[in-house]
């Protein structure tokens, strides 16, 4: 019985795994939450139920993740690491899963204790260690409807109200009580059909259009001599096309020069976008430091705003401990220095003229909520350009728009997304496609900018909504813990 549920732990995670994108069957991974809640009822002791959840986590991570291989595959020198990179990702966290269940069961407070300190780790999960909020549990719910309450209550608070109504219905399948379980079903069935009613009205176009620029440059050929005049060269012939749009947006390093450098290409691309802006993705050196960067090219092609990436990802555009671990010839998959890049100041914004100001976010940050409202002022719309042909071509790049667009949802701001492979893409603000180059395609698209909307909840509240939540929630457990056990027959009863 105990090694039956240490393997249906582990079965359950990769079940629930598949609430993410590219799969994106909520309904499984709803039927997986309340599984695992419901099998930690069977553990004893709090060592147990941690284990429980580290299993869990690693079925998980290891299925939703496995696209961490792919970027080892591009460096012959490196493939090596691939393994212990997927295998250590997720086991490190799945540990952060298993600290939640243990704390959670030495609350002896059944299912719920659980779903509080899993959603206080996750909400931790996206700040601890520079933060690693990909594949929250509350993300199974980015293609549904459900996925408008971000605009209202944010990630967090989606996640803590989904762990809840899990907790519920594990609660009562234990408990044998149908009254429970129906009535959880009926608030989660509402809370569904809610997130219609809070889809945004009608969005009047603006009137100005973006032209997405697609290069499709694998990576392992993206930095080849004999392949960069190609890409390159693909991209001033997209750009040259007629009619011009309004604003021009290449992929994340689409210029194979150092800004300093770079001074003939700028020409060029002016040149083929007669007079129409052009925003890019370009590396820069400065006193020795190498930075990811952001510009806009004017008509003239002379830089008109930069902004240096500042989240950057560690073991990929930096190495943590740098000198530790070289002694060891483990380098950053994408770093020129033995420290890789350098982190920008922080989240700035960009003009771009009669379109208004926009938020730039570099790849990676578009993860990060907290970053997009860390704004200094709300922009008019928010700008991606990315770099996906590190993730492949199937679960990673489509798991970084889903994220993309709950940004989009969360702001209640239009985003252009251009990927140098993948998926380039308008997201009006209730995070629907307006447009989109798919996969593996080289190509342009011209698509209408939609509005900006009023600013939501969220927007003005941040990420300190889900920590009231979480006080309120855990005083609330205590409080009733207090007055009558909540630990219901256990699942092997």
């Amino acid at each position: 019985m105990h090694v039956l549920c240490r393997l249906g732990a582990l079965c359950l995670g990769g079940v629930f795994a598949l609430g993410q994108a590219p799969f994106d069957l909520w309904w499984v991974a709803a039927l997986a939450l309340v599984g695992i809640l419901w099998l930690t009822a069977a553990d004893k002791t709090a060592r147990s139920a941690g284990w429980s959840g580290w299993l869990f986590g690693v079925g998980y991570f290891a299925l939703s993740m496995h696209w961490i291989v792919e970027p080892f595959a591009v460096d012959p020198t490196v493939t090596w690491m691939a393994p212990f990179a997927l295998v250590g990702l997720a086991a490190g966290l799945a540990s952060l899963w298993a600290i939640a269940f243990w704390a959670g069961r030495r609350l002896s407070a059944g299912p719920f204790g659980i779903a509080l300190c899993w959603a206080a780790m996750e909400l931790a999960r996206a700040y601890i260690l520079t933060g690693f909020p990909w594949g929250l549990v509350g993300y199974v719910w980015a293609q549904t409807p459900v996925a408008q309450w971000h605009a209202i209550i944010g990630p967090h608070c989606v996640t803590l109200v989904t762990l809840l109504l899990a907790a519920c219905a594990a609660w009562a399948i234990s408990a044998r009580s149908f009254p429970v379980f129906f009535v959880t079903v009926l608030v989660s069935f509402n809370g569904f059909i809610a997130g219609m009613f809070l889809y945004p009205g009608s969005m009047d176009p603006t009137g100005f259009t973006v032209r997405l620029i697609q290069p499709n440059a694998p990576q392992d050929q993206k930095w080849d001599r004999d392949f960069i005049p190609i890409f390159f060269n693909r991209q001033v012939d997209f750009t040259a096309q007629n009619p011009k749009p309004d604003l021009i947006v290449w992929p994340e390093t689409a210029v194979p020069n150092l800004l300093d450098n770079a001074g003939p290409a700028f020409e060029v691309i002016a040149e083929a976008a007669d007079g129409t802006p052009v925003v890019l993705g370009i590396q820069r050196e400065e006193n020795g430091r190498y930075y990811n960067s952001l510009i806009t090219l004017n008509e003239a092609g002379q830089v008109a705003d930069l902004y240096d990436k500042h989240h950057l990802v560690p073991f990929g555009e930096y190495m943590p401990a740098a000198s530790f671990f070289a002694r060891f010839n483990i380098l950053g998959l994408a770093t020129r220095a033995e420290a890789g890049y350098s982190s920008g100041p922080g989240p700035a914004l960009i003009d771009l003229g009669p379109l208004g100001t926009a938020l730039p976010l570099i790849c990676y940050e578009a993860v990060f909520p907290q970053d997009v409202n860390g704004a200094p002022e709300r922009p008019r719309m928010l700008l991606q350009i990315t770099n996906d042909a590190w993730f492949g071509i199937n679960a990673g790049p489509q798991q970084h728009l889903a994220q993309a667009r709950l940004r989009a949802i969360e702001q209640r701001l239009p985003m252009i997304r251009v990927a140098n492979t993948g998926i380039s893409a308008v997201i009006d603000p209730a995070g629907g496609i307006v447009d989109a180059l798919p996969l593996g395609r080289a190509g342009f698209l011209d698509v209408p900018l939609p509005p900006a909307l009023s600013p939501s909840l969220y927007s003005r509240t941040g990420d300190w909504l889900a920590l009231a939540a979480l006080f309120v929630s855990f005083a609330a457990l205590l409080m009733f813990k207090s007055r009558r056990p909540i630990d219901p027959p256990s699942a092997g009863a």
